[in-house]
């Protein structure tokens, strides 16, 4: 059981303290989510990065964030929520100065895995103190304004970070995570209560599934590694083929042990019993493969061929987050009456349609009748998606298991992210300096809006075939945290 903490409110000055600290530490995160992709050609030329330092500058950070975000939230429940919480956040901050001081790619990268480490121990903590320091008539109203609030961040992040890059300097955009992080220290000092589970802390709840969490990453890693070096080395180079080795045998290492471990697992795999879960979970990494490949390849592709400013290009994307701000409450009703697998089919089908409709966006080209109108068609059909999704996922397990689905699917969204940037520049044959390159660049971007289009059609046909209305309601205040605003828990009544 957890250890009892004070019933904080809404309205009182603790309530609101221990918000202010969880929404500025979660915002710090989807900052870095949704600007470094907007610093990668500024960066890449003052780096002098090839196309596979960009894509480990990504990769980096969300194979260390997809591999340990559940060991994290293990962390937490064991040692205390805030403790593990605010280590989390100094770790990220420290990792955020030595990526803003990297002089050279190969520092970068490694400041990158580092800060998906933090990421690791803080993304979880953000929601989990919520979770456990509100009184429940107040924990649904909580945790919703911390997925409004996260929202805006996730929406004025590309502008704040384009401004910066502009202004002063892409090192900026991890710079500000200093002043934000000293900010929810004090923040979480001052007012979050100290939480844990006491049966963990006795030793006597699961044990931390460490080789299983390794695995993973090992996995991921081997594989992501593969796709990255193989344009550069050729796919059939004794590196490539070992990296590719070592990640298929840690994997199959993975889906082993975690079975041998059964309910003790860092992922139980009785989990994948459920046909709806494991379908479920391969669509979100179909689609967010589609969504990681589109938010890489846009960024650099409106700086270095259309000639956009970093400002202009997050600005670019914000209509997309706003539609899922403002849309994700009605499609997650509209999913609730008739059922999830029609919005998981039409979603991607409208999504797939905005990436085609990019694909034409060239020199010159005009924001309001070139860009927005294919961002707006993804924007929409991304929102009929994720609330849908969270939602199913949570109902296709059962209570006990909706911590742990729940960040399973997150960390599914994340791999499918990772894998889509390590895999689509050698599909569409980019690499070394070719994102400098407009000729080349401009054919990969067309490729990889194709590839994208494609994956989404395929995840529209799966919903189609696969999907159907889970048996049972999710559990309340349950939210995924890959996209807050996208997510809202209902609250209690």
């Amino acid at each position: 059981m957890t250890a009892p903490a004070p019933a904080l409110r809404t309205g009182t000055a603790a309530g609101r303290g221990t918000l202010l600290a969880a929404t500025l530490a979660s915002g710090m995160v989807f900052l870095d989510a949704t600007v470094v992709n907007v610093a990668l050609p500024r960066l890449g030329a003052e780096l002098r990065a090839t196309v596979a330092g960009l894509q480990w500058t990504i990769n980096g950070y969300l194979l260390m964030l997809a591999a340990f975000v559940l060991l994290g939230g293990a962390l937490g429940d064991r040692f205390g929520r805030r403790r593990v919480f605010l280590l989390g956040v100094v770790w990220f901050a420290g990792a955020s100065l030595l990526c803003g001081l990297a002089q050279g790619t190969g520092w970068l990268i490694a400041a990158r895995f580092l800060q998906g480490a933090g990421g690791a121990l803080l993304t979880p903590g953000s929601l989990s103190v919520l979770q456990a320091s509100f009184h429940p008539d107040d924990r649904g109203k909580a945790i919703g304004i911390w997925a409004g609030l996260s929202g805006v961040s996730t929406a004025l992040g590309p502008l704040l970070g384009g401004w910066l890059i502009d202004t002063l300097s892409w090192r900026w955009i991890f710079f500000i995570n200093l002043p934000l992080a000293v900010a929810v220290v004090l923040a979480a000092l001052r007012w979050v209560p100290e939480s844990r589970d006491e049966a963990a802390s006795r030793g006597g709840g699961r044990r931390f599934d460490v080789t299983g969490a390794l695995l993973g990453a090992l996995g991921l890693g081997g594989v992501t590694y593969a796709l990255i070096d193989a344009p550069a080395r050729g796919v059939r180079s004794l590196p490539v083929l070992l990296a590719l080795l070592v990640g298929v045998v840690a994997a199959v290492a993975f889906v082993l042990v975690e079975r041998r471990r059964g309910d003790a697992a860092m992922l139980p795999t009785g989990l994948f019993t459920s046909r709806l879960f494991s379908a479920l979970n391969v669509f979100t990494v179909v689609v967010y493969a589609a969504l990681g490949g589109f938010t890489f390849f846009l960024a650099v592709y409106l700086q270095n061929v259309v000639g956009w400013s970093a400002m202009l290009t997050g600005l670019a994307t914000v209509p997309m987050t706003v539609l899922l701000a403002a849309g994700s409450s009605r499609a997650g009703a509209l999913s609730a009456r008739i059922g999830p697998r029609l919005p998981l089919t039409v979603g991607p089908v409208v999504a797939a349609v905005g990436l085609l409709l990019l694909r034409r966006v060239g020199p010159g080209a005009s924001y309001w009748v070139d860009v927005l109108p294919g961002v707006v068609l993804f924007g929409a059909g991304l929102t009929l998606v994720v609330a849908p999704l969270t939602a199913s996922v949570l109902a296709a397990v059962a209570d006990r298991y909706a911590g742990v689905a729940s960040g399973f699917n997150n960390a599914a969204s994340r791999a499918g992210g990772l894998l889509a940037v390590a895999a689509l520049p050698l599909l569409v044959g980019l690499s070394g300096s070719g994102y400098e390159q407009k000729a080349q660049l401009t054919d990969a971007f067309r490729g990889a809006m194709l590839w994208c289009a494609g994956l989404l059609l395929a995840g529209a046909a799966m919903a189609a075939l696969l999907i159907h209305r889970p048996e049972r309601e999710a559990p309340p205040a349950q939210p995924c945290p890959s996209l807050p605003a996208s997510t809202p828990p209902e609250r209690r009544r």
